[in-house]
């Protein structure tokens, strides 16, 4: 007997049962992306590794540990891309797009070599958006505001906001001194990572996890309180900006995200409802970025979302129905009536296109096929035999309702579907 080949641990399949759901959140996103004005950009998966050591920074450990990276035949080394910022940034450069502003998305799986566990896999997908050639906090809001909308219309109501500013270029160097000796000050103190962290990303260090680290890295120098002018300028204009949108916020003077990029406000919108894979989504401000990959000195702000994250939450939320069933199964009683079954099925999908209409396929006794409507979970049963050809005629067979069988016109059935289309647009919309 063959072994049966499975799938790769981490790599997950979306059964039909939940992809209603996917698609319910993708597009809904793509909805309110659409109106607040931002165009979608289709990048590749794959992309020479090192654009992401470049723009991630070769001492994380996307880069150290968890990247997808092989040589090809011409001996490049190439990686799956693990996070979308990076390859937006390069496909803008390439195609010379940053003459002007650009509001931008992408969406699509990204891949990490990590331990799978509840919350993380090895492919997951993500929305990314990214903003080329604004500086000012309005557009730091604006893409904080978008997410509260999309929160709001998808039911999710247990996410919270976090955020902080890291400082321009000029305030992370002197912060990097003052945590530095802080730090080394109290190295005795440190495990094996924060160690590791101390040379090369300090700033990762105020992100550990270890629960012995919390009370010296609660009593650590904060990045905000270290901002200039100019920095702090701009993170209370974007305070304002929020408090006026009726956005409710948290400071995490803490908070410095998992890459090297970003200056400046970062964010994230983080949840209890899901364990230690707390973060659904997050960004912040990367103005360096852009030139340090090759391009001309651009403002940029982005973020990523992770749509399993926000799928497990409006499961447990249960805010989101998964009937995905036919509204209405097609019998043929006979094999001659087969053809005016299918062009039947055809001429209502055209009348009805937002109603699901399932035609029975195959051979089979007419017990089969009501048994078969039935389990289809589909509302109604449209009955084509010979005597309701010959008079242009369709019986109904009501399967979730206590209503006897009718034989009814043509005109009368599409009467019963135009109502059942109204029933189910109140129904998606209530």
């Amino acid at each position: 007997m063959k072994t049966k080949i499975q799938s790769i641990r981490g790599m997950n399949d979306i059964p039909p049962e939940l992809t209603p759901l996917w698609r319910r959140v993708e597009n809904q996103a793509r909805d309110i992306l659409d109106r607040y004005g931002y165009q979608e950009f289709r990048v590749p998966i794959v992309e020479r590794t090192e654009l992401f050591v470049r723009s991630i920074g070769e001492v994380t450990d996307i880069v150290e540990k968890e990247m997808y990276t092989f040589e090809d035949r011409n001996g490049d080394s190439l990686s799956l891309r693990p996070e979308a910022t990076a390859s937006m940034v390069r496909a803008a450069i390439q195609k010379n797009m940053l003459d002007q502003t650009r509001r931008l998305w992408c969406i699509g799986p990204m891949f990490r070599h990590e331990r799978p566990q509840r919350g993380r896999a090895r492919q997951f997908h993500q929305l990314d958006v990214e903003v080329f050639g604004l500086s000012g906090p309005d557009i730091d809001a604006e893409l904080i505001v978008l997410l509260a909308r999309l929160w709001q219309e998808l039911g999710i109501d247990n996410v919270r906001l976090d955020l902080n500013s890291l400082g321009n270029s000029k305030t992370q160097t002197i912060y990097r001194d003052i945590l530095v000796q802080y730090f080394q000050d109290n190295k005795s103190v440190l495990d094996e990572d924060s160690l590791r962290r101390l040379t090369t990303n300090p700033l990762r260090i105020l992100d550990s996890k270890n629960i012995q680290l919390k009370e010296l890295i609660d009593e650590a120098p904060k990045p905000i309180d270290c901002l200039d002018d100019a920095s702090k300028a701009h993170f209370d204009e974007l305070l304002e900006l929020l408090t006026v949108s009726n956005i409710q916020y948290h400071i995490n003077p803490k908070l410095v995200r998992g890459l090297d990029y970003y200056t400046l406000t970062v964010f994230e919108w983080v949840t209890h409802e899901l364990g230690a894979q707390g973060t659904v989504c997050g960004g912040g401000r990367y103005n360096n970025l852009i030139e340090d990959i090759g391009g001309r000195p651009t403002p940029a702000i982005g973020f990523a979302m992770g749509l399993e994250r926000i799928v497990e939450l409006i499961q447990q939320q249960g805010s989101f129905s998964l009937n995905n069933n036919p509204h209405v199964y097609i019998i043929a009683m006979d094999n001659e009536n087969r053809a005016i079954a299918f062009k039947t099925a055809e001429t209502l999908r055209s009348a009805h296109p937002k109603l699901r209409f399932l035609i029975d396929t195959g051979d089979g006794k007419f017990k089969r096929k009501l048994k078969a409507a039935d389990k289809s979970g589909a509302l109604l049963a449209f009955i084509l035999g010979t005597d309701e050809v010959a008079k242009n005629m369709i019986s109904v067979k009501f399967l979730r309702e206590d209503r006897p069988q009718e034989t009814i016109t043509i005109d009368a059935a599409s009467r019963i579907l135009i109502e059942l289309c109204v029933q189910t647009r109140d129904a998606s919309t209530a």
